[in-house]
This record gives C-alpha cells, structure tokens and sequence, in this order.
C-alpha cells in the first residue's frame, strides 16, 4: 500500500502542516478583526435562535429569515477542528447574505471531546436534513439550497455530499462553497490536537470524505488560502480530484493573501470569489470574473 503523503514529516513539520494554530499562532486577530461585523449582525438582523434538531444541546442552529418569502437559504458549518467553536461568532455570514435576500441558516454541531467524530458528523447531517425539511415554514425555499463551510465545516459540507440520503433530489441541495477543508481527518491523529479529538485510525476512516463519491450533486466550488501550508492546501486539491473521478465540474481557487484565519474575511467583500460564487449559486446574482 502507498504510503500517504505526510507519512515521512517530522513531528515537529507534522504538527505545522496540520495544524493550523501552530502554523498561525496569531489566529485570534482574524477573528478579533471580524467582531465588529458580527456585533453588528446579531444586533442588527431578525433572527430565530437556537432552533433544535436534536436532544444533545449543541444540535442547535440560528435563521436569519430574508425580507420575502420562499426566499434563497444559505447554511454555513463553521470549523473548529471538530473540537471549538460556535454559530454566535458567525452571525457576520448572515450579515453579509441577508441583506441580498438570502435566508441564512448557521449550524451548531456535537463537539469533540465530549462526542466522537461520529457524533459530530452524525450531528451536522441531522442539521442539513431539518433544514431541508424544515426551512419553508421559516421562509426560505427548500429547493434552493446553498451550503459553505470552513475548515472542519469543509470536511462536514462533503459528510453531507456523501450521505445516503433516501431521497437525494428532494435535499434542496443546488451549490456548496467549501474552503480550507480538511477532508481525510487520518493525518490530525498525530498532531496535538488529537487530545481532544480522540482520533484513531477506525473512525478517521470512517470520514474520511477525500475519496468517498458524493450522493448529491450540487455545483461545487473549493477554496484554501495560499498562505496555508503546502499539505494543508493539497487536501483541497485531493478533494478536487476526487469530485473530479466521479463526474464533478468544480471550481478551484487558491487565495493569495489568505490563510487558514483571515480567508472568512471574504464573506465581507461582496466582490470576493466567496461571496460572487454564493450569489451566484443562490441565483441572486451571476459570478464575474474567477
């Protein structure tokens, strides 16, 4: 069997390419410099907080209804490493979609350590299946259904992809923006994050999504930042490839001036790659240049 390609780092090069904290150790000013637009969100937008999907407390998600009615949604999964984060400190995504008439749905999911990877990818499918069922008594069409995600969200966005579903057309599912994704979760078993996650060798398999054929088959664009590490950034195109293999047409895009942080500041630039695909994808707008 081949070995994988991060198989010969170091562990000090290992935990650098995979872990993106260690390769940023200044990630708190991408978020500290979005906090603003966030405030900003929350205080701003109607909103329906903490609708539940589940029993765990964190099966949880928050709609920022549009306008009008049957109206485009958007969902987005924040990353985290499967392990952080929250849908409160992304209200700055329905700050940026509301205003174009776009219903945006931010989800919560189960959380490592506490739930295993399991859990958490189970949790997140939980979540887009309410939506898809849920979302026209909340105003939004069910047949026009956008989806991003960050990070782990990325790797989550592609669970989703892949699920077997038993109705895979009545999903809703049109466009899906994944960016900095980490879709083989086998290469975080040995960084210091591992404490947390619980990772081993069984359920990395389980989820791993870089080879796995997607079910749905919406229009799919892919991100990472030139900034990231070089192992990082190959996830993405691995991942491409593999949409590719099974009869994809996606887009790619590598963002010079961005890393693993600071590339969700594209959701505050209406000309971003980011914010012209998800118009675009939404139909409210078309894409210009790539």
């Amino acid at each position: 069997m081949m070995q994988p390609i991060w198989a010969k780092l170091s562990p000090e090069e290992h935990e650098f390419q995979y872990n993106p904290q260690h390769a940023f150790p200044d990630f708190a000013k991408a978020r500290a410099k979005r906090a603003p637009y966030n405030d900003r969100a929350r205080e701003a937008l109607t909103v329906t907080a903490d609708v539940p999907f589940g029993a765990h407390a964190l099966r949880r998600l928050d709609i920022y209804p549009a306008a009008k009615a049957d109206a485009p949604v958007h969902v987005f999964i924040h990353g985290g490493y499967w392990r952080a984060q929250d849908k409160a400190n992304f209200a700055f995504i329905a700050g940026a979609l509301v205003p174009h008439g776009i219903t945006t749905v931010i989800v919560n999911y189960e959380l490592c350590p506490a739930s295993t990877l399991d859990g958490v990818v189970d949790s997140a499918i939980a979540g887009f299946g309410w939506i898809a069922r849920n979302i026209g008594a909340h105003g939004g069409d069910p047949a026009r259904i956008t989806l991003s995600g960050h990070s782990a969200g990325a790797h989550l966005g592609a669970a989703i992809m892949a699920h077997d579903w038993p109705e895979p057309t009545a999903m809703g599912l049109t466009g899906v923006v994944l960016t900095s994704g980490i879709y083989d979760p086998a290469p975080a078993i040995h960084t210091s994050v591992n404490a947390q996650l619980n990772l081993d060798a069984a359920i990395a398999a389980r989820h791993n999504v870089e080879r796995r054929a997607p079910v749905l088959r919406p229009d799919v664009t892919i991100l990472a930042g030139a900034g990231e590490p070089d192992q990082f950034v190959d996830q993405s195109f691995r991942y491409y490839h593999n949409l590719r293999a099974h009869g994809f047409e996606p887009a790619l895009h590598v963002l010079a001036g961005y890393d693993h942080f600071n590339i969700l500041d594209e959701y505050l630039d209406a000309d971003s790659v980011t914010m012209r695909t998800i118009l675009r994808q939404c139909g409210v707008a078309k894409e210009g240049r790539p």
